[in-house]
């Protein structure tokens, strides 16, 4: 199984936003809990484009293969503040052959952040159209005895 947790926390060390943390099956992503929408979304664009480009992720769009790495259209996640989003639904995610884009209501909190995208997060994952390659071995979310189950 595949999962990717959000997490609000104060134990970041001063001055970073965000940490991203991989394994089998599984990405932790921790905000610090204070930060606002403007400066949780740059630490994110700036922490998933550096996760990414290192990391062994994949969408299968229409029987193409995408990674961080494809030429044509890279396998990008952008998190953009839209004051077109309801506070009360917080996140919107659309998808377009590798691009991930999660809008996200200007005045979310962290918390409110995370309480609408984790959910969000793990039916988008359900699709069925991800990958991870980790130490050799491909995870989908049909694969069992991940350290996401």
């Amino acid at each position: 199984m595949l999962r990717v947790e959000y997490e609000a926390t104060e134990s970041l060390p001063p001055g970073q936003l965000v940490d991203i943390t991989e394994s089998r099956g599984r990405v932790d992503v921790k905000i610090r809990q204070d930060a606002d929408a403007h400066e949780y979304t740059a630490a994110l664009n700036v922490a998933l484009k550096l996760f990414l480009a290192d990391c062994n992720w994949f969408q299968i769009w229409r029987g193409r293969v995408i990674s961080a790495h494809s030429p044509d259209s890279p396998l990008t996640v952008e998190y953009q503040v839209d004051d077109q989003i309801d506070r009360r639904k917080c996140v919107e995610v659309r998808e377009s052959c590798g691009h991930v884009v999660v809008h996200v209501a200007r005045s979310a909190t962290v918390a409110d952040f995370v309480n609408a995208i984790n959910p969000s997060t793990e039916a988008f994952l359900a699709g069925g159209q991800w990958f991870q390659l980790w130490q050799g071995e491909i995870i989908t979310m049909d694969s069992p005895g991940s350290a996401a189950a």
